[in-house]
């Protein structure tokens, strides 16, 4: 079903309204790749413009809850081989990131936004460890990537989209070899994390915030 959507039911739609430019490419082999996060869209734009088949993790919420949009959201989830992970903290997101390990053992890509969801003003924000955490204790290899221009399709605020441009960088694949037999170690987690956020902010040209997105007030968010 993953390649009947890209090809056929979603796929074209997508690149109707993006427009999408890609710039780099996919190495061969496992890979966690690592995108900012702008709109609800950039998932589809991302598996639409990519040639390889991406294994994302999904919010749990969208595999539960109410309402038409959610359900519409959820079941494209389950068709498509999405992972659910819970953001209740502890130990609730390992079962996720057990499956993502077992992607990447089969050779896949696993994709997952480090931010944790999608940034409320378009800045770039604080990594979540999980990323690194699966990488270096799988070994193998972290893929930056920046999103550019889903902001102008998925607008803030306005139902619906609008054609756009999108673009999407890849960058190198980073450098892990300081960190190699720190996969149980917290701390390698973050400073490579760290290094992430400044490679995809390199991409990007995003401004950086040094907090988690999820702990910006409602207040001082863009509508979304």
């Amino acid at each position: 079903m993953y390649w009947v959507l890209k090809w056929v039911l979603l796929g074209p739609l997508i690149r109707w309204f993006s427009r999408p430019q890609l710039v780099g490419e996919l190495p061969d082999g496992p890979i966690v790749l690592a995108p900012n996060h702008l709109t609800e869209i950039d998932s589809l734009v991302l598996c639409t413009v990519l040639p390889r088949r991406l294994t994302f993790v999904a919010k749990g919420e969208y595999f539960t809850r109410g309402g038409t949009r959610a359900r519409l959201y959820g079941m494209l989830c389950r068709l498509t081989g999405q992972i659910p992970i819970s953001r209740d903290g502890g130990g609730s997101a390992d079962p996720a990131l057990d499956a993502a390990t077992d992607v990447l053992r089969r050779g896949g890509v696993w994709a997952i936004y480090p931010e944790g969801t999608r940034s409320p003003d378009g800045r770039l924000y604080r990594g979540r460890t999980g990323a690194m955490r699966v990488a270096l204790q799988s070994r193998c290899s972290v893929v930056p990537v920046g999103v550019l221009g889903t902001r102008s399709v998925n607008q803030p605020g306005r139902r619906g989209w609008r054609r756009g441009r999108v673009q999407i960088r890849i960058g190198a694949p980073l450098d892990l070899t300081r960190w190699e037999g720190s996969g149980s170690d917290p701390r390698a987690w973050r400073a490579a994390t760290d290094e992430l956020m400044v490679a995809i902010q390199r991409l990007t040209g995003q401004e950086c915030v040094g907090r988690h997105a999820n702990d910006v007030n409602p207040a001082d968010r863009d509508v979304a």
